[in-house]
């Protein structure tokens, strides 16, 4: 009779010394070596499937030897999924980015499906896939999870993923024509001082920062808001440190300090200029105070200032979250921010292996709270709403044509 017992304690005993090559092997010569039955009794005993027994008792038979550092033969094993399931890529890339279906160029890519979503639609289109499969291609291809909607009422509009389809076609255009396209937020407001930081760096062992014991604002120093903008063309950011208030007018002067700076000369003939923001802050669809001031940023630079907003509670997805506050953020953790100019100088040196450059600057105006802008004003400024969600899209011609 097998003792299945002492099968079973002699691969505990030796399962993390094996790799797939030594447990087809181990495997195989158990078996061999029980005689009848003793397939079924070292699957029993294990957790090596039959199939991978009989396999190694074949190659016992051939005299099989592998290469040294190999575990199967050359040819041995499943091919590729993108090999097995010709044009999964490419249907998997449509699901994703309806839009240019799968060019990689595309300037606002996301998806807000699963991967159990995007693996059932391939699997109804004819594709074998899992969707542990569709995460490790997603991930391949340079995606990864977004952070939570912030609101329920974001996530249960029914012209979600219409507006997200409308914003991409809008910066694609926009793109395809030579002209800019930014994406613009405020990072949280950061106290000045020598508070504790989040994240870790590394220090010398049992020396770690002294930093003050409760978050209490310092009058002194102050607070810093990083209100940045991110050239979607250009890969490259403009942060303007303020001091103040997050209001529409320090939004739109760290707008027009970008053009003035880095803008103008990167797009000398440019027309209009295509805006991506979320929906709420200082740069809100519903702030009158904000599209007066849109009115003076195009009558001071001659453009048409085209906006699109993201739905209520994506402002996550807009691409200034990801791919220049985020680094910002690392590139800062565990550092207290003691004062302004260590804010801007950690902005400021904050790259990515793709290239990114961010120029930072300090704006020390004094942005009240709290603007009345009245019916006659907001009737002056020449707004000209989108058909689609005119609260959400609209363009701001100058007042006049600047030469």
């Amino acid at each position: 009779m097998i003792d299945e017992r002492a099968i079973a304690l002699r691969y505990e005993g030796m399962r993390e010394l094996l790799d797939e090559r030594s447990r087809r092997r181990w495997a195989a010569l158990e078996a061999r070596a029980a005689g009848r039955g003793g397939i079924a009794a070292v699957v029993r005993a294990t957790d090596v499937s039959e199939s991978t027994v009989r396999r190694g008792l074949a190659e016992l038979e051939r005299g099989v030897e592998l290469e040294p550092g190999r575990v199967r033969a050359k040819g041995a094993g499943r091919e590729p999924i993108l090999v097995r399931e010709p044009g999964l890529e490419q249907a998997l890339d449509r699901l994703i980015d309806p839009v240019t279906h799968g060019d990689p160029e595309s300037p606002l890519r996301w998806t807000s499906k699963s991967g159990a979503k995007l693996a059932r639609a391939l699997q109804e289109m004819g594709y074998q896939v899992v969707d542990r499969t569709v995460l490790r291609l997603l991930k391949a291809k340079g995606y990864s999870m977004q952070a939570n909607k912030k609101t329920r009422e974001g996530a249960d509009h029914p012209d979600r993923d219409a507006q997200f389809l409308h914003i991409d076609q809008t910066a694609a255009a926009a793109i395809a024509a030579g002209e800019p396209v930014i994406s613009i937020d405020a990072k949280k407001r950061e106290l000045v001082g020598d508070f504790k930081a989040v994240g870790r760096e590394f220090q010398q062992a049992g020396e770690p920062v002294a930093v003050r014991g409760h978050d209490f604002k310092d009058k002194e120093l102050g607070h810093a808001i990083p209100y940045g903008i991110y050239d979607l063309i250009a890969e490259e950011g403009w942060v303007s440190v303020g001091i103040s208030k997050d209001t529409a007018s320090f939004a739109v002067n760290a707008i027009l300090a970008w053009w003035q700076h880095l803008g103008k000369a990167r797009y000398p003939n440019a027309r209009t200029l295509t805006i991506t923001a979320d929906g709420g802050g200082s740069n809100s669809s519903r702030s009158r105070l904000w599209k007066l001031e849109l009115q003076r940023l195009a009558d001071e630079t001659g453009l048409q200032i085209r906006v699109c907003h993201f739905p209520p509670g994506t402002s996550k997805w807009n691409k200034i979250e990801h791919r220049m506050f985020s680094f910002i953020s690392m590139n800062w953790r565990g550092k207290p921010l003691e004062s302004l100019e260590i804010i801007i100088s950690l902005i400021g040196s904050t790259t990515t292996t793709q290239g990114l450059k961010i120029y930072a600057r300090l704006d020390d105006g004094d942005y009240p709270k709290a603007i009345k802008v009245t019916d006659q004003q907001l009737a002056e400024v020449k707004l000209l709403r989108d058909p689609f969600h005119g609260d959400w899209n609209y363009t701001i011609n100058p007042s006049s044509t600047k030469s």
